[in-house]
Order: structure tokens, then C-alpha cells, then sequence
């Protein structure tokens, strides 16, 4: 297969070629970036909602054996209007 592409039109479409893939290692470690930033705030979260379900679970036992610390249950309190 003969090219009837001039030296001047090859080295252009070169360029063109070089400048698209430099855009791309761009873009994707652009991508990469941020890829690592929302695996780190994921683990964060994750981290977040197993010591929150911990927490939530540790209150549902103390009030189902009646441990509160100042003997009080929610559902003895007075509403404020009283």
C-alpha cells in the first residue's frame, strides 16, 4: 500500500496524533485522581457507618435492659410545655 501523503502531511498527522494521546494521558490521570480521591472519602464513610451502626446498636441494648445512665427512659421524659 503507497501512501500519496506528502512528508509535510505526515508530520502533521503525527502531531495531531501526539497532541490527541497527551490530551488522554491527561484526561486519565485526571480520572486516576480522582478514582484514588472517592476510594479514600468510600473508606472514610464506611468507617463512619460501621461505628455508627455500633453506637445505634449499644443504645438499642441499654435501652432494652434499662441501663440508661440517668434512669430515665424517652418515654418517661415531659415534654417541654409541661
Amino acid at each position: 500500500m503507497t501512501s500519496s501523503l506528502s512528508p509535510a502531511d505526515l508530520i502533521q498527522q503525527l502531531e495531531s496524533l501526539e497532541s490527541r494521546l497527551a490530551y488522554q494521558e491527561h484526561w486519565l490521570d485526571t480520572l486516576d485522581q480522582a478514582v484514588a480521591q472517592q476510594e479514600r472519602r468510600l473508606a472514610t464513610l464506611e468507617q463512619l457507618s460501621a461505628l455508627m451502626r455500633e453506637r445505634l446498636r449499644e443504645q438499642h441494648q441499654a435501652l432494652q435492659a434499662g441501663d440508661d445512665p440517668d434512669g430515665s427512659r424517652p418515654e418517661d421524659d415531659i415534654p417541654p410545655h409541661y
